[in-house]
């Protein structure tokens, strides 16, 4: 059985709409980088600590399989996070406007014997956003909750001039690696 570590609507969304049946486990794990800790290895530190978060809490639980995962925007080596507040949403669209970015996403697949990961970095380029478009994207209250401040699905879709790479990704799960790994996992049928 699959559990999904994570309480983003995001993933079980994307998880649903590839057909893969899960159950959601709760995990509290800190999202903070070490100081000097490369991006990626930041993110991958943090989905893999997803992962063994929810395998600690099925302890005893034969067969199950479990995935962490994390999404991160970074910009000149900065790792933005999710704003605090209005103004911390509004610098971080700011800082990404007219510029290109990179979001990372780690999934790991964890078992009481096995564990496996997988990395996608897409790469978005943002247009240039007036003082009045950043602002009224705040307002709307999308950019909360979310990596970099904005939601690549919703209102923020037309920011985006150019991405290259994973659209589920840079949502919050890559979905044609999750499911590379989840095949070796057994979780998915082989193509």
């Amino acid at each position: 059985m699959l559990y999904l570590a994570s309480q983003s609507p995001r993933r079980r969304q994307l998880l649903e709409q590839v057909g893969v049946r899960f159950e959601t486990i709760d995990v509290d794990v800190p999202e903070v980088r070490a100081p000097g800790e490369p991006a990626l290895d930041y993110v991958s530190r943090v989905a893999r600590e997803k992962a063994g978060a929810g395998l600690l809490k099925l302890a005893g639980v034969a067969g199950s399989v479990v995935l962490g995962a994390d999404t991160e925007v970074v910009l000149d080596g900065e790792v933005f996070g999710k704003p605090e507040h209005a103004a911390h949403a509004s610098a971080m669209l700011a800082r990404l406007s007219g510029r290109t970015h990179q979001t990372m996403s780690v999934v790991w697949c964890a078992t009481a014997g096995r564990e496996q990961r997988a990395v996608n970095v897409s790469t978005v380029e943002f247009a240039a956003l007036s003082s009045a478009e950043i602002a009224a994207y705040v307002a709307s209250g999308e950019p909360f909750g979310r990596a970099g401040a904005y939601a690549i699905q919703g209102r923020a879709a037309g920011f985006i001039a150019r991405i290259d790479g994973s659209y589920s990704g840079v949502m919050g799960l890559p979905l044609f690696e999750t499911l590379a790994l989840l095949r070796g996992f057994g979780i998915v049928p082989a193509t």
